[in-house]
């Protein structure tokens, strides 16, 4: 059988105002998926706080224990917006204003509407490569493995066009699901026996209540489409012998 690559990533969201409630985040979801058909596994995420020591010491853990690391936030205009230069602190490097992205604000606003406040967005580390922003020109960068990408969720977005053809991503995760009409400790040792079976298969289960009735749906993962099929069907079989009754996919909201 041929060997299974897998390329992981995690992602760092950074603002206080996420950890104060102010702002709700809408970037995690979108990347997760977005990186799924890229073939890259989203395995770990962390909201942290605008503070320099957190922000370098978050970067540098995580930038060795995944192949793609993911910041959101702090790359602004203003006094708060520090992710920038605490990246250049990760690395160890200068923190240098980019002749391009000062090219491409002039081009953008206009020489005359060039503030200080937006001059500050030109700041990256010395040797890191730009991410194009087609909304707002203002740029993202990549450093290493790590990409910083802004919060605004539609700038974020944008930004993640110019990085389709920079990730290299391995043998994609499919899925496939059932549900029943039943408590899921119903079928707790069933879970077990096909987890078992199946090492290379992720399942999950996640309970629910439609029309007014329980039950749960079980969601099989896997690199591997075979083994995919293989659990599911064990997992059906299972289900069938205890004279309950499962219905394919997710149930419906």
């Amino acid at each position: 059988m041929s060997q299974v690559k897998t390329v992981t990533a995690a992602m760092i969201i950074i603002g206080d105002e996420i950890l104060s409630g102010r702002t709700k985040d809408a970037n995690l979801n979108h990347l997760a998926l977005w990186l799924n058909r890229m073939g890259v596994q989203l395995l770990e995420v962390r909201v942290i706080p605008d503070v320099a020591q957190v922000i370098q010491n978050t970067v540098n853990e995580l930038r060795g224990g995944f192949d793609y690391v993911f910041t959101t936030g702090g790359i602004g205009p203003t006094h708060d917006d520090i992710t920038a230069e605490n990246v250049a602190a990760a690395f160890d490097v200068p923190f240098v204003q980019s002749e391009e992205a000062v090219r491409l604000l002039h081009q953008h606003y206009g020489t005359d509407n060039i503030s200080e406040a937006r001059l500050r967005m030109t700041m990256i580390p010395e040797g890191a490569t730009l991410i194009k922003n087609p909304v707002s020109t203002a740029p993202g960068f990549q450093m290493g493995n790590v990409f910083v990408l802004a919060g605004i969720p539609v700038v974020m977005q944008s930004m993640l066009l110019d990085l389709e053809h920079r990730i290299f991503g391995g043998d994609k995760m499919v899925s496939k699901a059932i549900h029943v009409f039943e408590g899921e400790s119903t079928f707790a040792t069933i879970l077990r026996e096909v987890e078992a079976a199946y090492p290379d298969v992720a399942l999950g289960s996640y309970p629910f209540y439609r029309h007014k009735r329980f039950g749960a749906s079980f969601v099989l993962r896997s690199q591997v489409e075979k083994s995919l099929d293989q659990a599911l069907e064990m997992l059906k079989g299972k289900i069938a012998e205890t004279g309950k009754e499962c219905f394919d996919g997710e149930a419906e909201l």
